[in-house]
């Protein structure tokens, strides 16, 4: 089922019906800067949100406020009775698993709110098996009801490449994605789609989708993270978890992540959570053995043990034994 981010819900009531910006102009008038419309228009506070929520990704948040600053020009363009055609705003998100994709999708829906670009200002998240149907007649009333709940917000198609299949005939893909189109054509005054997946796979969708490529505006790439990133990423979980590493521990992470990011399958952000949720699961498994009241320090600090205990250094040790 489509997954469904924070504002899924009915519109709020603001200031103007078409979003934060709308109403600021409409009380402030031609003297508002545009410095004074992003923090008076609330855009400021959710990129400053999008910082603290994410390490890293520089390039990523760059490009995003790039955005938000032509939506704001915009915007003061129209006020001031400049006639321009509204800006499209289709995405691309490229990048390996567990860079951000999703976080940074939500963030912009909430920025296009805020700056009166679509109405709601929620996010649908969805992926190939929520849009194509498995027999005749199925994709296009899948499709419509999952563009019915995006209305008025934004549409992420996470690996969208999955949408077109050449090599089955009986693939109902591209009947999906001819009913995207058009409604990314004539509605996109209240819809904005963003299709997400790793770079190569969605260079090869777009040369096989002329149409779908001409309508993508904004193509942004998340890079992987650094080692010393995902520890500051690890730290962060951590603290909003209530735990801590005591002085070995935290080491032993560092070599953890180390030797994980060498293995297949690694997700960046999504693995190091991932690790540290088996990290507590021992941590809860050695403190479930004591036999005597648990202290606040116990309970939210993780040694070196319940991480030397994963199968990625026995993974390691092995493969230095059958080294040449």
């Amino acid at each position: 089922m489509p997954r469904s981010g924070p504002g899924a819900g009915p519109p709020q009531a603001g200031p103007h019906p078409l979003g934060g910006s709308a109403g600021v102009l409409a009380s402030r008038g031609a003297d508002i800067t545009p410095s004074q419309l992003l923090e008076a228009s609330g855009v400021r506070a959710l990129l400053d949100q999008l910082d603290a929520e994410l390490i890293g990704l520089a390039p990523v948040k760059g490009r995003i406020r790039d955005i938000a600053a032509l939506l704001l020009i915009d915007k003061l363009r129209e006020q001031q009775g400049l006639q321009s055609t509204p800006p499209s705003l289709h995405m691309c998100f490229t990048g390996n698993p567990g860079t951000g994709k999703t976080t940074v999708a939500m963030r912009m829906a909430e920025v296009l709110k805020q700056l009166g670009y679509v109405r709601k200002g929620h996010l649908v998240a969805v992926t190939r098996d929520d849009l194509v149907g498995q027999f005749i007649g199925h994709t296009a009333p899948k499709t419509k009801e999952v563009l019915k709940k995006a209305m008025g917000g934004v549409l992420f198609i996470d690996e969208a490449y999955y949408l077109y299949k050449p090599e089955n005939e009986r693939d109902y893909g591209q009947e999906s994605i001819e009913i995207l189109l058009q409604v990314m054509e004539n509605h996109r005054d209240d819809l904005v789609v963003i299709l997400a997946g790793y770079k190569d796979r969605m260079d090869t969708f777009f040369s096989s989708n002329p149409g779908m490529a001409s309508r993508i505006a904004h193509h942004i790439d998340f890079p992987d993270y650094s080692e010393a990133e995902l520890m500051q990423i690890a730290q962060l979980m951590l603290t909003q978890l209530n735990y801590r590493f005591d002085e070995a521990a935290a080491p032993a992470f560092t070599r953890y992540v180390s030797l994980r990011r060498q293995q297949p399958h690694f997700a960046n952000a999504r693995s190091i959570r991932n690790a540290l949720d088996r990290i507590r699961l021992r941590h809860a498994t050695r403190l479930f053995m004591t036999d005597a009241a648990l202290t606040r320090e116990q309970l939210s600090t993780l040694s070196a043990e319940d991480i030397l205990a994963s199968r990625v250094f026995g993974s390691a040790d092995a493969s230095k034994e059958h080294a040449p």
